[in-house]
């Protein structure tokens, strides 16, 4: 079994900023157009705001534990496993579903278990959304969650990306968007299996959490409440500059990002979506202690 290791960083200061966290990939876009727009400097006219993109969510999480961080988004498992660990916070709402799969390079590899010993297969890190949804389809195919642990190499999404492209380190990357389309336009490249087909139908890819600090901080609380629902407005009544802008956030040429926005799955929305099947997968599987119900997982 895996263990989960928590440790601490540098506290924040300043009671006038807020600073949030984020990762990598298009699951993350309404940030970018919150940045953007300056969505939250506008709701918040006295408080500097400040964005980091850290490589995964143990970064995201340890930052939040030692206050150098307000409101990191995440996905769902690490962060049920940061509450499994006593840490005091919860989910504000969720940001975004989008697809997500197993790409390898592999011809020989079709399914799960055609993978040898030598293959690597790069996620995130060990309890990230990707490695749960792994363990998930393991436990379907051979009653083990854990069956393929041993092949795990954390790596961040744009490293792996590379790394599959060049068949140098990896046979295999569970990828999200936009390197899961880049790497499935590579005849050489296809999927394994999806992160539908391992949750076993549609869920929430991407939440806000914050902690009570935070939560008790209503105007900050509601600021960013309100700055996602323009975020997420702003995307659907304004394509054109949308696209322009996010083009500019992910480098990415105007149409090829206009064509990833509409694939199908991918949807930015507050409502959060299989919160509890993970729970109980992560509960009977021993990934956590306890049993946890909705109320007990998102703020009121």
């Amino acid at each position: 079994m895996i263990v989960f290791v928590f440790s601490g960083c540098s506290q924040k200061q300043d009671e006038d900023k807020l600073i949030i966290a984020e990762q990598y990939g298009l699951a993350y876009a309404p940030l970018q157009i919150m940045k953007e727009k300056g969505i939250l400097e506008a709701l918040l006219p006295n408080t500097e705001i400040e964005w980091v993109t850290l490589s995964n969510t143990t970064s995201i999480r340890e930052a939040m534990l030692s206050d150098a961080v307000d409101v990191g988004f995440m996905g769902i498992p690490p962060f049920i496993i940061g509450l499994d660990n006593g840490m005091d916070w919860k989910m504000i709402c969720g940001l975004s579903k989008n697809p997500s799969g197993l790409v390898t390079n592999d011809e020989q590899i079709q399914t799960l278990d055609d993978f040898t010993d030598a293959d690597k297969i790069a996620l995130p890190q060990p309890g990230s959304i990707q490695h749960i949804l792994l363990a998930m389809a393991c436990e379907k195919q051979f009653d083990q969650a854990d069956k393929l642990d041993h092949l795990l190499i954390a790596m961040k999404h744009p490293d792996a990306y590379q790394s599959l492209e060049s068949k140098s380190t990896i046979k295999a990357h569970f990828a999200s968007p936009p390197y899961l389309f880049d790497e499935l336009k590579n005849e050489s490249n296809h999927l394994v299996i999806s992160g539908e087909e391992a949750f076993g139908g549609e869920f929430t890819f991407i939440v806000g959490v914050c902690g009570r600090d935070f939560y008790d901080n209503k105007k900050q609380y509601e600021a960013v409440h309100k700055g996602l629902q323009q975020a997420f407005d702003f995307i659907a009544e304004n394509e054109a500059e949308a696209i322009e802008l996010l083009s500019k956030s992910y480098s990415l040429d105007q149409q090829i990002l206009k064509d990833y926005l509409s694939q199908a799955g991918m949807e930015y929305t507050k409502e959060v979506e299989g919160a509890e099947t993970f729970v109980s997968f992560m509960l009977r599987n021993e990934y956590i202690k306890n049993n946890y119900e909705l109320k007990d997982l998102i703020w009121e």
